[in-house]
């Protein structure tokens, strides 16, 4: 099915509803621009865009994204493909697949002349730790104690990183044992890492071959081709006045291996084709990329014991506190948050979701066979004005 980005906008009152979230958005100032896309297995059910991703280029489901976080589902999944074929265990210890993991210590405060004391971790993180950011790991914008280390050592942090694995070694320590708390972080890119030594392949090649090529993914790259580049939408700050002006936001061009964390481009039409194959338990199109069972491994809470989601409160102007739904049960499955009960008038027990930093947001709900998106490129990540929009969006959808 081929849709336009005016799909549904003279259709249905359900269809005319979601665009005028959109439309009210925009005129509201709660997001320079917006996308809303809604999938189920068979296929999109809606598309609608309000606003411009750049000068003189209105917003559509083919602008292109700094997708950034919304790049761990698709590593997570790389990860479960060798899973489904028997190659690679959940419970497998990282540093016997990766020997340098073993350089990774536990932060254990600081000397007299406030210089990091490092230990040995009492426990080995598992590929089941980093899939549900329960290793210890923790990124900078959210922990102040990771933002105090880069600071005491003078580290870049991954997304300033050429050589992602020399980085995540010097930059980020276990600030916990792994399996005793749940906390965000740069564990995926140690995923990615994983799928490429035990396939044999740069990360890249093994997601075309396996993932991105089959679903038809053709605009989800990790350096921008030309034909991408002029549809990449800009990144919007919003200031103490209230107003969104640019800022320049990018992953690295090149990187001796690309981030599974971080390091994706990609567009609404391809994304929603991803959240499609998850609906569609690990086929889509007629290309089946993972088995049912691996699908639902993916989808149930895979967090060690009774851990659970923390909010995140920031280090960093980057982000606003993100803690969705206060009072509904969180978990987190191989590779998404997971919401353990119903959520009044939105998605349903057992659905799943994330992000990327720059407002880019979706959510995948099984037991209504529905998916949806909603991305912008503005900061800071979760800022209250994009959260009204998003919700409004998620609301309209189910009503």
């Amino acid at each position: 099915m081929t849709i336009s980005d005016s799909t549904f906008r003279a259709g249905t009152k359900r269809a005319q509803h979601l665009q005028a979230v959109l439309d009210g958005s925009i005129d509201r100032n709660e997001a320079p621009f917006l996308v809303g896309m809604l999938v189920n297995a068979s296929g999109p059910t809606f598309s609608g865009a309000a606003g411009h991703a750049a000068a003189g280029q209105p917003a559509g489901i083919d602008t292109v994204f700094r997708i950034f976080s919304m790049t761990k589902a698709i590593g997570s999944a790389a990860a479960m493909i060798l899973i489904d074929r028997g190659l690679l265990s959940m419970d497998a210890e990282v540093e016997r697949i990766l020997p340098a993991f073993a350089g990774v210590k536990v932060l254990h405060g600081y000397d007299s002349r406030g210089q990091p004391i490092l230990r040995a971790p009492r426990r080995k993180a598992t590929i089941r730790h980093l899939a549900t950011h329960s290793s210890g790991l923790a990124y900078e914008v959210w922990q102040e104690e990771q933002s105090r280390f880069l600071q005491v050592t003078g580290g870049t942090g991954a997304l300033g990183s050429t050589n992602l694995q020399a980085t995540l070694l010097s930059d980020y320590p276990m600030l916990t044992e792994p399996g005793t708390r749940w906390a965000y972080g740069v564990s995926i890119d140690w995923l990615g890492l994983v799928v490429e030594a035990v396939s044999g392949q740069r990360i890249m090649d093994f997601l075309k071959a396996n993932l991105l090529d089959p679903l038809g993914m053709s605009d989800t790259e990790a350096v921008l081709r030309d034909d991408m580049a002029c549809r990449l939408a800009e990144v919007r700050l919003r200031g103490p006045d209230g107003l969104l002006g640019p800022v320049q936001v990018e992953p690295p061009a090149t990187t001796d291996t690309f981030g599974m964390g971080h390091a994706l481009y990609s567009t609404p039409r391809d994304y929603a084709k991803f959240l499609r194959m998850i609906l569609g338990k690990g086929e889509s199109g007629g290309h089946r990329v993972l088995s049912e069972g691996a699908v639902a491994r993916m989808l149930a809470n895979q967090l060690p014991g009774d851990l659970h989601f923390q909010a995140m409160t920031p280090a960093s102007p980057l982000s606003a506190h993100f803690d969705p739904f206060p009072g509904v049960a969180k978990t987190h499955g191989f590779g998404f948050m997971r919401v353990e009960s119903d959520v009044p008038g939105m998605r349903r027990a057992g659905s799943v979701a994330w992000a990327g930093v720059c407002n880019s947001h979706y959510w995948i709900d099984p037991a209504s066979d529905m998916a949806g998106l909603v991305m912008t490129q503005s900061l800071p990540f979760a800022e209250a004005p994009f959260m009204a929009s998003f919700e409004a969006f998620e609301r309209a959808a189910y009503a």
